[in-house]
């Protein structure tokens, strides 16, 4: 038997699930400290503009590498591949060079461009296809006279649908927690991103753990709104590939 005066204490010992009375002042201070208004604006335009991006580009580079028949097309997905073996941090030099000469030092360019698209996307939803897009349907499309973009818009796309939102999800959370990349070419005064106006808040003498833990909790929300929209074909693109698995 648990005494009342130890349920009082399990109460005061479990951490509540909603936010402290103190939670909207040092929402506020947050806001007073560092420009996260316009943070929020460039991760939600950065972070956006590479999911969509990443998924629509990797979806047709995965349908061709699964369902085309084209000469060198295992040698280039190989390739592709290949690439994942490559440390970020050997490029960064390079890339930094090439942003520089494009002018898109201080602006999100240099941010969006180098991730528009990535290998692990390619290769997701290769795998996607193949899994869910028979071959006998594209087949039967084509013969039946359906164009290229049209066998892929209608027997590829409503096939992977649930795939892709899986890929949307991981790839605008790993846009929105990029720290490295956007903290190199990104002005943190002019133009900064959550995670490096986060990183302006520890970047004191004295850390308020407070006023950090309030800007991670307001960072963390679009991420989990995002999450929200997608979840049923998030739900469904896992429960699949454990299916087929």
């Amino acid at each position: 038997m648990v005494s009342s005066s130890d349920s009082s204490a399990i109460g005061e010992a479990t951490p509540p699930l909603v936010p402290g009375g103190y939670f909207v002042d040092n929402a506020l201070r947050v806001f007073d400290t560092v420009d996260f208004w316009l943070a929020i604006k460039n991760s939600l335009i950065v972070s956006g503009t590479v999911m969509v991006s990443n998924v629509v580009l990797s979806s047709l580079a995965g349908f061709a590498f699964a369902r085309l028949r084209f000469p060198g097309r295992n040698t280039l997905f190989l390739v592709v591949i290949g690439t994942v073996m490559v440390p970020a941090q050997l490029g960064v030099v390079p890339l930094y060079m090439v942003v520089s000469d494009f002018g898109w030092y201080g602006k999100l360019e240099a941010v969006i461009v180098p991730a528009l698209v990535n290998a692990f996307s390619v290769f997701w939803m290769r795998q996607a296809c193949e899994e869910s897009v028979p071959v006998e349907l594209v087949d039967a499309a084509r013969v039946d006279g359906c164009s290229l973009w049209g066998t892929f818009r209608h027997v590829g796309v409503p096939a992977i649908r649930p795939q892709a939102a899986v890929l949307a999800m991981m790839t605008f959370m790993t846009a929105w927690n990029d720290f490295f990349w956007p903290l190199i070419v990104l002005d943190p005064n002019d133009s900064p991103t959550v995670q490096v106006a986060l990183s302006r808040l520890a970047s004191g003498y004295f850390l308020d753990y407070s006023l950090m833990l309030t800007g991670a909790t307001l960072g963390v929300l679009p991420v989990i709104a995002i999450f929200v929209l997608l979840a049923r074909q998030i739900v469904n693109g896992l429960t699949r590939v454990s299916v087929n698995g």
